[in-house]
C-alpha cells in the first residue's frame, strides 16, 4: 500500500493524497468504472511528495482522454470554464443559457433603471412570478474565491433595482431576487450573507447538488472550451463570434466551414459537441 504523500493545493495549502477525491472526480466525467479505477491506480502510481493538484489533474486527463474524449471534455470542465477568459462575457452567456433552458426568458448583459441611478446587470431572467437579477462573477485562477465583499455590493445594487421594479406595473406579485453565480467558489462569509438576505449564490459546487458542474451535466450545456478537438486558437474565435456552447456548434456545422477547418476533423468535433449535447 502506497504510503500517504502531502499534495499541494491551488490555494498553496499543502493536505495529504486521497485517491478516494480523484476516483469521484473521475466518475463525475462518466467513463467506465474499469477506466475510471485503472487511471486512479495509474496515478497513484506516480504521486510524489509536494506534487501539486493541477499536474495530478494533468495526469489523469491526459490518460483519460487516450481512452474516451468524450469523457475526458467532462472531466476538464471546471478548467474548461476557467478558460471562457479573458473577459467574463461568455460566462455571462452561458448563465444566461442555463436559465434559458430552465424555462426563464433571459436578457444578457443590460442597463436596467435602478431607484437612484442605471446599472449593468449581466443577466436577467424573468418565468411566471421569478424575476431575477444576476451578477456574474469570473476567474481565470481556481485559487480566486468570492469573499464577502461581493454579494453585499451585489444586494445594495439589487435593492436599488429592486425598487424601480416594485413601481411597475404587476409587479406587486412578483418575487424579486438578487444573485451571484461564479465559476469558482464562495467563502463561507459569502455564503452566509447571501442566505441571510435571500439572495441566489451558485459556485462550481454550491448549492450542493445543483451547482454549475451539476447543472451543466444535467442540461447537456457544456462550454465549447471543454473540447479536446479543436484548438485553444479556434475556441478563441468561436468565443469571439458567441459561440458559447457545444450545442450551438453542433446546431451550426457551418461554423466550422466557415473557420475553414479541416474536413477531418470536422466528423470529430461535432461528433463530440452531440455527445456533450445529451443530457444526463
Amino acid at each position: 500500500m502506497k504510503k500517504s504523500v502531502l499534495i499541494k493545493k491551488y490555494s498553496g495549502e499543502y493536505q495529504a493524497f486521497d485517491v478516494n477525491k480523484l476516483i469521484n472526480s473521475l466518475r463525475r466525467s462518466q467513463a467506465d468504472e474499469d477506466i475510471v479505477q485503472d487511471i486512479a491506480r495509474m496515478v497513484q502510481e506516480q504521486i510524489e511528495e509536494g506534487m501539486t493538484t493541477k499536474k495530478i489533474y494533468q495526469l489523469a486527463f491526459k490518460m483519460l482522454k487516450g481512452k474516451s474524449r468524450v469523457s475526458a471534455s467532462k472531466y476538464k470542465l471546471k478548467k474548461a470554464l476557467m478558460e471562457l477568459g479573458p473577459t467574463g462575457y461568455p460566462f455571462e452567456k452561458l448563465v444566461g443559457k442555463l436559465f434559458t433552458h430552465e424555462g426563464y426568458i433571459t436578457k444578457v448583459g443590460v442597463i436596467v433603471q435602478g431607484n437612484c441611478v442605471q446599472h449593468e446587470v449581466d443577466v436577467i431572467a424573468q418565468k411566471d412570478n421569478n424575476h431575477y437579477m444576476i451578477e456574474c462573477k469570473y476567474h481565470s485562477d481556481q485559487g480566486r474565491f468570492c469573499n464577502v465583499k461581493i454579494p453585499l455590493y451585489i444586494h445594495s445594487r439589487f435593492l436599488d433595482v429592486e425598487k424601480q421594479w416594485e413601481h411597475q406595473q404587476d409587479h406587486e406579485s412578483k418575487l424579486h431576487k438578487g444573485g451571484v453565480y461564479t465559476n469558482t467558489r464562495f467563502t463561507t462569509d459569502a455564503i452566509q450573507y447571501g442566505k441571510c438576505v435571500g439572495m441566489l449564490m451558485t459556485s462550481w459546487d454550491y448549492p450542493m447538488g445543483n451547482g454549475l458542474k451539476n447543472r451543466i451535466d444535467k442540461l447537456g450545456l457544456h462550454p465549447i472550451t471543454a473540447l479536446t478537438t479543436l484548438t485553444k486558437a479556434e475556441k478563441t474565435k468561436l468565443l469571439d463570434k458567441g459561440i458559447v456552447l457545444c450545442k450551438e456548434l453542433y446546431e451550426n456545422p457551418t461554423l466550422l466551414e466557415q473557420m475553414e477547418i479541416d474536413k477531418k476533423r470536422h466528423k470529430k468535433i461535432l461528433e463530440d459537441s452531440e455527445a456533450l449535447c445529451k443530457s444526463t
